[in-house]
């Protein structure tokens, strides 16, 4: 029998330095305009829970073992009865389709060919019909008011496409205060003037390989699936109505919602083990840990912290995820050392597609892949399940 080999991640063209997901954001910083660049990497305001996010690996160390066959390693994952590549993800972002040409669409069907879910986002500029035709084991990620008629009518949607998953991200009751966005020039809606125009000048290969080749051809880019209608272009000025009423959602709105729902139902942006007892009372098929990159309350905890606490408060009655601040194999197999199931990884799949479309989204999910496989060799570990037995070391 042929012994399994770890993936060979070998980029070409543009990609062909490119080894590890941090070199995808030095790229995709000569690559994109600064406003755009400046909406993926910036979080809010003095990016203090983004800076945590990362840091928090950073606090454990492992204790490998050695002498070990491990000649017979895997990735894969099971999660909700099906079978992964391995125990990651895409995670959701929005306005994809403004930094790579119809990025959702590329990151969904990078991830299928890569044999891992993605999640598209509900500010997304494609409709999600087209990704769940494109990509049908792809997620949707909702966010929602407090209004039922929105919250039926959109939950309805999602399951005529053909969706098996809804994910509600939970940790927007109110805008973020982004001030990395004004700085850089990023606003909502998109404002045309001098200053972006030269901005698209500087850098010719976003503007005809993704803004011009968007426009001749889809038109105007609109936010498709705020709600079960089609919203706003992004130039509108009345974009911003669609994110209101954020801050009347509340439990009771879950509960409708998973009566409504058939499918899996995901939370996303819980970090109080509280809170994720509550969900599971509701009936949620899974928690996502996260404090949504960083990008919502300045100073908020870790998910790699709060992690600890959640599982032991829900582990043995739901799933538990994880998303922000992974950039390495490593930083996985902390996340399931600490009792995660199953991670998340966004800003890097995001610059990969921005710089190399689907080849990039392949690579980056390559390169994740080949980490996590020799480091589970160095740690003695033969498959994923293992993983979770080990014991992390504070530094």
């Amino acid at each position: 029998m042929k012994k399994p080999t770890a993936p060979r991640p070998i980029g070409t063209g543009r990609l062909k330095h490119i080894l590890s997901l941090d070199d995808f954001e030095t790229k995709a910083q000569r690559h994109l305009p600064r406003p755009l660049f400046g909406y993926i990497s910036g979080a809010a305001e003095t990016n203090a829970s983004l800076r945590m996010n990362a840091q928090a690996f950073q606090s454990y160390a492992f204790k490998p073992r050695v002498l070990r066959d491990v000649s017979g390693r895997s990735t894969a994952t099971e999660l909700f009865g099906k079978t992964y590549a391995a125990p990651f993800g895409i995670a959701p972002m929005g306005l994809s389709a403004l930094m790579a040409y119809r990025g959702d669409l590329v990151l969904a069907t990078g991830a299928a060919q890569s044999g891992i879910p993605m999640i598209m986002s509900g500010s997304s500029l494609i409709p999600m019909e087209e990704v769940a035709q494109a990509a049908p084991d792809s997620w949707f990620q909702a966010y929602l008011p407090g209004e039922t008629e929105r919250i039926d009518a959109l939950v309805d949607r999602v399951a005529a496409a053909g969706f098996k998953t809804l994910m509600l991200t939970v940790d927007t009751a109110a805008l973020a205060n982004r001030e990395n966005n004004v700085r850089a020039g990023f606003s909502t809606p998109l404002r045309p003037g001098i200053k972006l125009a030269w901005q698209g000048l500087s850098h010719p290969r976003w503007t005809t390989g993704t803004f011009l080749r968007t426009i001749l051809q889809h038109g105007i880019p609109h936010f498709e699936n705020s709600y079960a209608t089609r919203g706003a272009p992004i130039i509108s000025s009345s974009v911003m109505r669609d994110f209101g009423k954020k801050d009347h959602l509340n439990w009771t709105h879950l509960q409708r919602i998973r009566e409504r729902w058939e499918g899996r139902l995901v939370v996303k942006g819980i970090l109080h083990e509280d809170d994720a007892r509550h969900a599971v009372e509701l009936g949620v098929d899974g928690i996502i840990v996260s404090n949504h990159g960083g990008r919502q309350l300045d100073g908020a905890l870790a998910p790699l912290e709060a992690l600890p606490a959640i599982v032991d408060a829900v582990g043995a009655k739901t799933t538990v995820m994880l998303d922000g601040g992974i950039r390495r194999g490593s930083d996985i197999l902390k996340a399931l050392a600490l009792g995660a199931t199953f991670v998340f990884v966004g800003r890097p799949f995001l610059y990969a597609a921005s710089v190399g479309g689907l080849e990039g989204v392949l690579l980056a999910a390559d390169i994740l892949r080949t980490e996590l496989h020799r480091n589970m060799a160095l740690l003695g570990s033969t498959n994923v399940s293992e993983i979770a037995k080990l014991r992390l070391y504070n530094v």
